[in-house]
């Protein structure tokens, strides 16, 4: 799937649409979820043109992941939800239920979570 530059979050990063970031640094950008499904539920997209998590992984530079993913880490102290712990959720592809095709991290927390499917 080619990357989709009128996406609701890449229209998010050029400020077309507004969001109220809670981080933000070179790599990331990280606001709450819009339809929380959970009491914490932020989400946290990379900067660069990615559609889902493998081709984040083909295609980003060893920076850009790893900055990437530090954000997530941060983001997830941040808004609190490391002491109970929280769950990370990266769909990808349509068998996922992926809504936006770029690649995004769900941070989720704030309560206790049943089984992961069902």
């Amino acid at each position: 799937m080619a990357y989709d530059d009128n996406n609701v979050f890449a229209k998010i990063l050029r400020g077309e649409i507004p969001a109220k970031p809670i981080y933000e640094d070179e790599f990331a950008l990280a606001f709450n979820d819009i339809r929380p499904q959970a009491p914490i539920h932020v989400l946290v997209i990379p900067k660069g043109k990615y559609v889902a998590v493998d081709d984040f992984g083909a295609q980003a530079s060893a920076e850009e992941i790893a900055g990437f993913w530090r954000a997530v880490s941060r983001v997830a102290e941040l808004v609190g939800a490391t002491g109970d712990g929280f769950r990370l959720i990266c769909n990808s592809g349509p068998n996922s239920l992926q809504e936006v095709p770029h690649f995004h991290a769900h941070i989720l927390g704030g309560k206790r979570f049943g089984a992961m499917l069902v």
